[in-house]
């Protein structure tokens, strides 16, 4: 029996099974589909505090976001890092004196040591203006974080099963039966096998479908509701030069993010549309595209249109209901809802956001400290993620280290593989003397060592898995390198 069983493997679900497990209770977590098969890879790929979030008062919300940008980029430095992002002041927009009043509480609402505070920039005097509309002179550029959000959920799930946590990919919880002192569940796997298992607490954290597992366990809901709303992204061939990025003002007061994407592109969003599961596929629509192309064109002298988007990808957020009229002022804090009444608990997450993960496990965790007293207290804070064992002011130096110990390997490769695995990049590399020792090459730098990672520790299943999610190699290969990394893993199934 477990002590905690989580149903959902996005951010929340993996960051709870992580700080449970560690705090030494029996784990398990259940994912209907690939880790990070939904949400948790669809953001807009910052760490921040959510500068706009100040105008709907959110104060809490922004500092303990603006607080967990250093903790996340200390624990996981090869996958988060800093990132300037420029806010061109529009006439008509916001007016330079709120967005720097914004900017000066957004830089003092919480401790910084790595992060630069917000300067002016003059526009037709920088890089940064370069690539802009002549009439925007001015500007402001603050600091906040980038994250590969697909493979933070990949790091926290490993760290997880590490300590001890079973994490079961591929398989979805079908059936619930309560009964006085635990949870009896019936999963299904991805090759329709039925297994039962029992939990003396079930976490459910599956995110858009967090009321659907409720209807399992027949309840019908608990006290909160979940809202969805649709979020889309496009990408685009690289707009400018630059490793920083753009935040816009669009006419309809929301604002669009503007990109470094995967070296060669530029991404852009989101949107925020009304959705319910019963609309089908989540997927970018004709007018969303049309949105984001528009917002970045009243900016940028380099004009897009939709003929130029090389991918998009679009996901829902279940924000916590606070039943506001527009989608765009819905919290995005989250709510917890423990449901005991006399028999096994359940507790049920609601909204959250990509930053804020960590923390929430830590009150989810707090949350049910009553139910096991006996627990250890928390330890994420200081504690670094799988590969993430170095200070991020080492990095670089720790790239340099890499090439002269792997001379054979190209340094494009080499370090796109220390962005994505870290110290952990040595479980791939060690005992290989020449590129030969790395196996087949399936094109734009992957080969057989590295897959074989991916599926031996990080529960990768499929050519999609290791595309889209453990990397982003998708954007570069081409439709029959991508065939024949299919077909290895169809050989594998059938043999």
């Amino acid at each position: 029996m477990y002590d905690i069983l989580v149903i959902g493997g996005g951010i929340n679900g993996v960051g709870i099974a992580r700080d449970a497990v560690g705090r030494g209770l029996k784990v398990g977590l259940c994912e209907k589909d690939d880790l990070a098969n939904h949400t948790s890879s669809a953001s807009s790929k910052l760490i921040h505090g959510g500068l706009r979030y100040l105008e709907n008062y959110e104060f809490k919300l922004v500092r303990e976001s603006l607080g967990e940008r250093e903790t996340l980029l200390r624990a996981a430095p090869h996958i988060i890092w800093p990132i300037k992002i420029v806010l061109p002041v529009e006439k008509g927009m916001r007016p330079a004196w709120m967005l720097r009043v914004g900017l000066f509480i957004y830089d003092h609402l919480a401790k910084r040591a790595l992060l630069p505070a917000t300067k002016t920039l003059n526009l037709r005097k920088t890089l940064q203006g370069k690539c802009l509309k002549d009439h925007l002179k001015i500007g402001f550029e603050y600091s906040d974080c980038w994250a590969d959000d697909a493979r933070l959920v990949i790091l926290n799930a490993m760290d997880a099963h590490e300590k001890g946590a079973e994490i079961m990919t591929h398989t979805e919880c079908v059936g619930l039966k309560r009964h006085p002192d635990h949870w009896q569940l019936e999963l299904r796997d991805g090759n329709g096998l039925i297994r039962y298992c029992e939990t003396k607490l079930l976490v459910n954290a599956a995110g858009p479908w967090v009321n659907k597992v409720l209807g399992l366990s027949g309840q019908i809901r608990n006290q909160s509701s979940v809202r969805l709303v649709k979020g889309s992204h496009i990408v685009v061939d690289k707009l400018y030069d630059g490793d920083h990025a753009y935040l816009f003002q669009s006419a309809d007061g929301r604002v669009i993010f503007a990109m470094p994407y995967e070296s060669d592109f530029t991404l852009i969003g989101t949107t925020e549309v009304k959705w319910e599961l019963e609309n089908g596929p989540v997927v970018i629509s004709n007018e969303e595209i049309d949105y984001l192309c528009s917002a970045v064109n009243d900016y940028f002298k380099k004009q897009i249109t939709p003929e130029d988007v090389r991918w998009s990808y679009a996901g829902v957020r279940p924000l916590y209901d606070d039943n506001s009229e527009s989608a765009s002022v819905v919290t995005r804090d989250y709510v917890f809802d423990l449901n005991e009444q006399g028999q096994a608990p359940i507790l049920s997450v609601y909204g959250g956001k990509l930053t804020t993960y960590r923390k929430l496990s830590e009150h989810a965790m707090e949350k049910i400290s009553h139910i096991f007293p006996n627990m250890r207290g928390a330890w994420t804070k200081d504690a670094s993620l799988p590969g993430g064992d170095i200070q991020y002011e080492e990095l670089q130096s720790y790239k340099m280290d890499m090439t002269a110990e792997y001379p054979w390997l190209d340094d494009t490769i080499l370090y796109r593989m220390i962005d994505a695995y870290g110290t952990r990049v040595s479980a791939i590399l060690n005992g290989k003397n020449s590129i030969a020792d790395l196996g087949q090459h399936y094109g734009q730098g992957l080969y057989d060592a590295e897959i074989n990672y991916l599926t031996q520790y990080e529960f990768a299943h499929s050519a999609e898995d290791i595309l889209w999610r453990r990397s982003k190699i998708g954007l570069q290969m081409n439709p029959e390198q991508i065939k024949t990394l299919s077909n290895r893993f169809s050989l594998k199934n059938v043999a």
